[in-house]
């Protein structure tokens, strides 16, 4: 489980713009989501992209407030939120794939083709959430694509039968040639936000957090 603390110590915004700077990749759907559960605009945040590859760069050089996170972490230096919101889990297939046009896939069927190697410095316990190492029948995950980017691994699906295990909301960025499919026995990832421990908090973006929390927890 995600570790957490109960409140970030926090230190005035005065003469700081009332905006946090928001951590995160792929789609900003679930952004929105916290967004609303915070009672704030889009425009009260700056979207930050994050790289896959290094995920916790940003927020560990205080280039960000908060960031995205999907399952949990184990990072001694950062803490998160309570859950806020799930992604269900869906797989990444070309137009041409055998399993494309489908309502639904089984994790199990997916041991059948490759699938992707975590990218770059992404912390491999959290991977084995996202593309599990064996199916829950015990079954192999092929997992020897490497890519270090999502357009990248839109590319490699597209060209041929490798497959990525990974959230539905990659739907919002598919390019055509690309279909979005659930995985219907996999359950979905929880979304928390992660800050560096013992890191002072400005009062916008404790209350962003503290208010996306309670809103969550009703």
């Amino acid at each position: 489980m995600p570790e957490q603390t109960p409140t970030p110590e926090r230190i005035p915004t005065a003469g700081n713009p009332p905006t946090v700077r928001f951590g995160y990749h792929g789609s900003t759907e679930v952004v929105d989501r916290i967004v609303r559960l915070a009672g704030r605009e889009r425009a009260d945040v700056r979207l930050v992209e994050y790289d896959i590859a290094d995920p916790f760069r940003g927020v560990r050089a205080g280039e960000l407030d908060v960031m995205i996170v999907k399952f949990g972490i184990h990072e001694p230096d950062l803490v998160t939120s309570r859950v806020l919101t799930e992604d269900a889990r869906a797989v990444v297939v070309g137009s041409g794939h055998p399993l494309a046009g489908r309502a639904s896939v089984s994790i199990e069927e997916l041991a059948d083709y490759d699938a992707f190697a975590p990218p770059g410095d992404f912390p491999a316990y959290v991977w084995d959430d996202v593309v599990p190492a064996r199916t829950p029948a015990g079954r192999p995950i092929r997992r020897v694509r490497r890519v270090r980017t999502v357009p990248e691994m839109m590319r490699t699906v597209a060209a041929g039968d490798a497959v990525h295990i990974s959230l539905v909301s990659l739907a919002d960025l598919a390019p055509p040639g690309i279909e979005v499919v659930p995985i219907h026995d996999l359950p979905p990832a929880p979304v928390t936000l992660a800050w560096v421990r013992g890191a002072e908090v400005h009062d916008h973006v404790r209350e962003f957090i503290t208010t996306a929390e309670a809103e969550a927890s009703r």
